[in-house]
């Protein structure tokens, strides 16, 4: 397909001048007389290049590009190289800090025009192939750190015999809450890893504590709740994402101050671990335990009624009876697998 050049010049002879130029090397010309044109003919078109001129009547070439920065799509720029006949170092200073390209001198001389026009065209695809390549690896990256996590998460879950699946349950409930709260897609799926590694810090609580059918002693629960603190410490280090560790490390704190390991009360829990407590605790009691199977419906639906204000955030634990009610085959709940249906 042919390069498709739209030239802007208040004089006909600059246009036709460009336009036959242009055209020997089998590029497409659009010749257009003023910068409000430029602008209402790009509201249904998309050239590869514009060839702006400076000095023009009315809307100049500098106010003309101020206005197409303004409704051009981030990533998608149409390149601009700006055309004047003035020698001036100010104006090329002034014309590539809002983002031109190049210039090019008027009267044009064929040659110069064709290689600048070339070497523009290249400039912007080579930029737009690195810009997707990047994007594209950015994605695999992405990929093979969820599925890294997934795995790590997996084996967390693992030292429970009663808690298979657990981990990505309980993502599953966090990333749907926030997601009826209102957050990103982005800040979705932070909380979705968040949700994944919550218990990470169960790798340094010895199995047979995790696993134990009888009533732990209080030495042993006091082992138990040490894991907020180790698997906060993990995931601390990894200072690319510093929210991770916080659903790790306050999970099992309480709105009214008394759970553990820091006594946080209300509002200075992270929001996201006070989503994240919520969807733990209902997985907690639509899961199979040594001492219990999965908990009715009704059950569940009255405990989180009771904890909010205390143990819950009311907001968030609304939220999860709104999704309880919007459930009534009650679904949402470990599988005869021990996975989520």
């Amino acid at each position: 397909m042919a390069d498709w050049i739209i030239v802007v010049d208040d004089d006909v002879a600059n246009l036709k001048a460009a336009g036959h130029i242009l055209s020997k090397q089998n590029m497409r010309v659009t010749a257009l007389k003023s910068g409000e044109l430029l602008l209402d003919y790009l509201k249904t078109n998309t050239p590869d290049l514009i060839l702006l001129d400076i000095r023009m009547p009315g809307m100049d070439g500098f106010e003309t590009m101020e206005r197409l920065q303004a409704v051009m799509t981030p990533g998608e720029e149409i390149p601009v190289i700006f055309l004047t006949a003035d020698d001036s170092e100010d104006l090329e200073i002034q014309g590539l800090q809002l983002g031109a390209m190049d210039f090019i001198r008027k009267p044009f001389v064929p040659d110069v025009l064709i290689l600048r026009v070339r070497h523009t065209l290249e400039l912007v695809r080579l930029q737009r192939s690195l810009a997707d390549e990047v994007e594209q690896k950015t994605r695999e990256n992405e990929k093979f750190s969820l599925h890294v996590v997934q795995t790590l998460a997996e084996t967390i879950d693992a030292k429970d015999t009663y808690t298979s699946g657990h981990s990505g349950r309980v993502a599953y409930y966090a990333r749907e809450i926030a997601k009826r709260y209102g957050y990103s897609k982005k800040q979705q799926d932070d909380i979705y890893l968040m949700g994944l590694l919550h218990d990470v810090g169960k790798i340094g609580v010895p199995d047979s504590v995790i696993n134990k059918p009888d009533r732990l002693t209080e030495e042993e629960f006091a082992q138990i709740k040490v894991h907020p603190v180790v698997g906060g410490k993990i995931l601390g280090k990894l200072t690319e994402m510093p929210k991770l560790s916080a659903g790790a490390r306050w999970h099992h704190e309480r709105i009214d101050g008394t759970g553990y390991p820091d006594g946080l009360s209300g509002g200075d829990i992270p929001e996201e671990a006070r989503i994240i407590a919520v969807a733990d605790s209902y997985d907690a009691m639509t899961s199979r335990r040594s001492y219990r199977d999965i908990l009715p419906k009704e059950v569940v639906r009255a405990e989180l009624e009771k904890g909010k204000g205390t143990q819950f955030d009311p907001v968030f634990a609304d939220i999860m009876l709104d999704m309880m009610a919007a459930d009534p085959d009650y679904t949402m709940k470990e599988s005869d697998e021990g996975e989520k249906k």
